[in-house]
This record gives C-alpha cells, sequence and structure tokens, in this order.
C-alpha cells in the first residue's frame, strides 16, 4: 500500500500513532531516497514533541534494522552475545570484555562505534594498536569470530544505513535527544548483528550523556522494553559515570590499561566490577550461566586464569595486530614526549569530579574530534586519575597528563586541576547502580 509522507507527519504532528506500514515506508523511502529529507527532518520533529509508544519504537526500530545487511550467527556452535555502552569517560570495559565471555563459550561479534563528543570510542582505542584492521570484510569478521570467540570492529556501510542516514538529519534539526529515536539508532544496529542476547549498559553522572539517574533509567527501560519487543532477549544495569570508570582517559594509555587488566598487573576495582557484572548478564542471557552470580563468578575466573588474555592476544593478531601486545605492550603503542603530574593547588580529599570537563580536555590534547574529519592521536590523555574520596597531596598527583607538546600539557593541566573539587567526599555510589530486566523476547535463543 502506498502513503503519502506528509500524511504519517500529519498524523504524529497532531499526536496519533503510526502503524508499522506507515514506519516502515517512511524508512525505505529515507533509504531508497523516495522521502525527502525535510520530510523526514519533520517526522523527527514530531517524534521529538509528540513521542511514540513502545509499539512504534519496535516498529521503527525493525524498519532501520532491515534497511540494509542482517547478520545471521546460526551457524556457530554457541551464541553470538554483546553489550553496548551509552558512553563515558575510561570506560575500556569492551576490550576485556569480549575475550572473557568468549573464554566463557560465548561469541562476541562485538561492532563497536568511535568517540562521540566528549566520550571515547572502542575503535579509536583499537586504531591505536599498530596493523589492527578494525573494519574487516565481512568474510574475516566471520573467521575471527568463529576461531577466536569475539573480534571487536567497527560498523559497516550495509549495517542499518537508514540509521546513518536518520542520525545525520537529527543532528542538524536538534532532535539527537529524543528518546524514541536514540532507542530505535541503538537498537536497528544491534538487531542487524544478529545476536542472540544483549546488555546495555546505561551511564550515569557528571560523565554521563544521562546526567541524571531518572534519564537513565528511562533510557534503560526504553532500551530494555523495545529490544524485548524486537525478538532480542536484553537486559540493562545502570552504571557510575560521576568519576572516570578507569583510572585512563585517551586511546592508546585505555589500551595499555586494558592489557595490564587482562594480565592482572593493575586492575581498577570499579572497571572490574562493571566488566565482571555485565560479562554475568551476558553469560545468562546466552545459557552459559544458571543466573548472575554464576556468570560473574566465570566471568573473574577467565580474568585470574589469563584466559580473557589468551582470547584478547588472538584475537587482536587475527585482525592484524602484533602476536606479542599482551607481553609488550610498551613496544607497540605510541608514547607521548610530553609526560608529567599534575597536582591539586593543594592537599585534599576528592570530593567531586566533572567527569564530562576530563573528556574534553582528552579531544583538546588531540584525543578526540572536533571534526568528524580530524585525526585521533592514540598516545595522548591521562592515567593514574585520582577517584572520588582519594587523598591528594604533593606527593599524590590528580593524575598524569600525556601531550604532544609542553603548551598543550600545560593546558590540560589546567583543565585537569578544574576538574576536580577537593573537600568532603559525599558516600561514593556502587559502580552498578541498578539492574533493567524486560519481559522475554520472541527471537530464538540457541
Amino acid at each position: 500500500m502506498a502513503y503519502l509522507p506528509q500524511e504519517i507527519i500529519r498524523t504524529k504532528r497532531d499526536g496519533g500513532r503510526l502503524s508499522a506500514e506507515e514506519i516502515r515506508f517512511l524508512i525505505e523511502g529515507l533509504t531508497s531516497g523516495r522521502v525527502g529529507e525535510g520530510q523526514v527532518a519533520a517526522f523527527a520533529m514530531a517524534v521529538f514533541f509528540r513521542g511514540m509508544d513502545r509499539d512504534e519504537r519496535v516498529a521503527l526500530t525493525l524498519a532501520m534494522r532491515d534497511s540494509g545487511t542482517v547478520l545471521d550467527w546460526s551457524d556457530l556452535p554457541g551464541p553470538a552475545l554483546d553489550k553496548h555502552s551509552t558512553g563515558g569517560i575510561g570506560d575500556t570495559v569492551s576490550l576485556m570484555l569480549a575475550p572473557a565471555v568468549a573464554a566463557c563459550g560465548g561469541f562476541v561479534p562485538m561492532i563497536s562505534g568511535r568517540g562521540l563528543g566528549h566520550t571515547g570510542g572502542t575503535l579509536d582505542k583499537l586504531d591505536a594498536v599498530p596493523g589492527y584492521v578494525s573494519q574487516p570484510d565481512n568474510g574475516l569478521f566471520r573467521k575471527v569470530v568463529r576461531e577466536v570467540g569475539c573480534a571487536v570492529i567497527g560498523q559497516t556501510a550495509d549495517l542499518a544505513p537508514a540509521d546513518k542516514r536518520l542520525y545525520a538529519i537529527r543532528d542538524v534539526t536538534a532532535t539527537v535527544e529524543s528518546l524514541d529515536l536514540i532507542t530505535a539508532s541503538i537498537l536497528s544496529k544491534k538487531l542487524a548483528a544478529g545476536l542472540h542476547g544483549l546488555v546495555l549498559d546505561v551511564k550515569t553522572g557528571s560523565g554521563a550523556f544521562m546526567a541524571r539517574l531518572d534519564d537513565a533509567r528511562a533510557l534503560g527501560e526504553s532500551l530494555v522494553s523495545v529490544a524485548n519487543g524486537a525478538g532480542l532477549p536484553t537486559v540493562g544495569l545502570v552504571t557510575d559515570m560521576d568519576e572516570p570508570l578507569a583510572s585512563a582517559a585517551g586511546n592508546g594509555l585505555e589500551v595499555r590499561l586494558a592489557v595490564d587488566f587482562l594480565t592482572g598487573a593493575r586492575i581498577d576495582p570499579r572497571l572490574h566490577d562493571v566488566t565482571v557484572a555485565l560479562g554475568g548478564e551476558m553469560l545468562v542471557l546466552g545459557r552459559l550461566a544458571a543466573d548472575a552470580a554464576e556468570g560473574r563468578a566465570r566471568i573473574a575466573e577467565a580474568f585470574s586464569s589469563g584466559r580473557a588474555a589468551e582470547v584478547f592476544q588472538r584475537m587482536v593478531a587475527a585482525l592484524g595486530g602484533p602476536s606479542d601486545l599482551v607481553e609488550a605492550p610498551a613496544r607497540h603503542l605510541a608514547a607521548a614526549p610530553v609526560v608529567r603530574p599534575v597536582f591539586a593547588d593543594g592537599a585534599g580529599t576528592v570530593a567531586a569530579v566533572d567527569t564530562r570537563s576530563i573528556g574534553v580536555a582528552v579531544v583538546g590534547l588531540g584525543g578526540g574530534r572536533v571534526l568528524p574529519t580530524d585525526a585521533v592521536d592514540p598516545a595522548v590523555g591521562f592515567d593514574r586519575l585520582a577517584g572520588l574520596g582519594e587523598h591528594v597531596d604533593a606527593t599524590r598527583p590528580l593524575g598524569l597528563v600525556h601531550a604532544r607538546t609542553e603548551a598543550a600539557a600545560d593546558a590540560a593541566a589546567a583543565a585537569l586541576r578544574a576538574a576536580y573539587r577537593l573537600g568532603e567526599a559525599p558516600p561514593r555510589r556502587p559502580a552498578v547502580i541498578e539492574r533493567v530486566a524486560g519481559s522475554a523476547g520472541t527471537g530464538d535463543q540457541p
């Protein structure tokens, strides 16, 4: 049946409910060019103000999924599992989580993104590894997933192409913040990845896009509800981003931190808590653990035994990276020429951290993008960052800055000092704040 785009827009503008067929018509038109960008912009604005119910969100997500290739992992001898994070500072979870789940019998075809705004992207971190092919062809992607158990790569152009076009329109029409459109954008790509289970890491706090807990909770509930409604078994965890999740922020520095985590050389407790919690939920969804407690124990053992580190090394080598990254990270990861401590103006206890400002400072050093075409410097950023409740003084700095020039280091140091407030530390929130569970999905699990 043919529809008129303007009538679909009118219905939503006036607060009406759209059918799945009307939504699919609009998204197919966006992909083919039969529906103009101005009309899609008007649709996005109508959704922004009028909202969508759950069934409309599911229909929009499925239509965007079906705008391109949908991967099929039914030939794997185990479940295809993944997680998605809404982004934060020091969030290097994916680099340890994917190999840990693979070490426990899952298969993780993780399709990740680049940095967005003040947050770092997993793909940018992996690009800090010399030779690593972060966007392989489909044949190599499938081969590595099957043989190694995991492959962390970037989104290809044929997965949910309608999302890329719709996002570009939202970006220039002030409709990015729509909960309905955010939900469909995130989930259309995950559904196109052909997963059997998904865990969502929804951040809240000063370094998150959803700074308020209520907003993060609403996003988590929307994502879990729609994913399950679209047939993808999904749960979510709301996690804290009122301070950097790890003690490093910057692409190469976070890779080094991930290697140290995997080898046991240095394990940040909050990073460990979030990674193990997410992994435990993934194992439950994949029917590789009876409950979350068993799942967490299995993930923790994958780390302590060294099996996760072994899988990580095999993945890196299989995708073109060095075969000894885990044994000799300093040999392969670029180092900044200027490295120096940043001390607070006085001694005291860390009472608050403007985490977003730390991410912005990393971008200012060249570790992120101002324009989409900007190159990213893998060597710059911060490490040894102080956490909430930690005492800093003339011997314990707020962190170390890694920069290309003395001038860049000066500017970043000033930004880091401004991001910290000393005083009486409030009670520290747990790294994992709460769990968001939905009804069972309609999709099949292996």
